[in-house]
């Protein structure tokens, strides 16, 4: 790993995973059991023998998975403890074709066109304010290339109602708009938050949603699992 041993200033602390990288370990095995996310991704651009950036790889949960069919990946991170797991992730799995540096989505530590594939799954791209990222990705994805954008569709499913409780203010109309403007195709993919028990359930609730709420969420759903729906927006050059 490479990289500054503190946050760059421009960089926006993430409320989740930032303070609870241990319960979000258990959100992310709890995230899409069933491949949804990836097999629509598959659909639109492939990415076996390519380099691939996952932007804003946390503590690199996605690596294993590109790295087993990437030639290359590259794992950027802002935050020095998250990258710093995502390393020893790299080297627990011994994947010798796989990097994680420090960096954030505004200035990327990558040459020009020097990228097939990016990967970026609920990491800054949220919208309207995420241009100077947008930029950035016109300057390091290669003729041909793709980026992926992974963020939660606040129009439909149990999560998505959620999220609508959680922050009334937000605009999915606006944000959709926002993302045609740019050039970059929506596809609304289903999958589901799949608990083993009752107390990881609870205790990721906790961390994605304010407390009053989700004191509320944890009374109202019974169960282990959750329908949530995504969406993937992609774009090629």
């Amino acid at each position: 790993m490479t990289g500054p041993d503190r946050e760059p200033a421009e960089v926006v602390p993430s409320p989740n995973i930032w303070h609870h990288p241990d319960v979000y370990e258990i959100e992310n095995r709890a995230v899409d059991p069933d491949g949804a996310v990836w097999a629509a991704m598959r659909s639109v651009a492939d990415w076996a023998g390519r380099r691939v950036l996952d932007l804003g790889c946390g503590t690199g949960y996605h690596l294993p998975h590109l790295a087993a069919e990437a030639r290359e990946v590259v794992g950027v991170e802002p935050h020095p403890p998250l990258a710093r797991r995502a390393a020893a992730r790299v080297r627990e799995h011994g994947l010798r074709h796989v990097a994680v540096v420090g960096g954030t989505a505004q200035q990327l530590p990558l040459g020009d066109r020097s990228v097939d594939v990016v990967h970026a799954r609920w990491a800054y791209f949220f919208g309207p304010g995420c241009e100077p990222g947008l930029r950035e990705l016109d300057r390091v994805v290669a003729r041909g290339g793709t980026a992926f954008v992974i963020d939660n569709d606040a129009t439909r499913s149990t999560f998505g109602s959620w999220f609508r409780r959680g922050w009334p203010d937000f605009d999915p109309v606006a944000v959709e708009r926002f993302w045609r403007r740019q050039g970059w195709t929506r596809t609304p993919v289903d999958m589901v938050w799949r608990f083993r028990d009752r107390a990881d359930l609870e205790a990721v609730v906790r961390i994605e949603f304010p407390p009053a709420l989700a004191e509320r969420i944890v009374a109202e759903h019974a169960g282990l699992e959750v329908d949530y729906a995504v969406n993937l927006w992609h774009r090629s050059w």
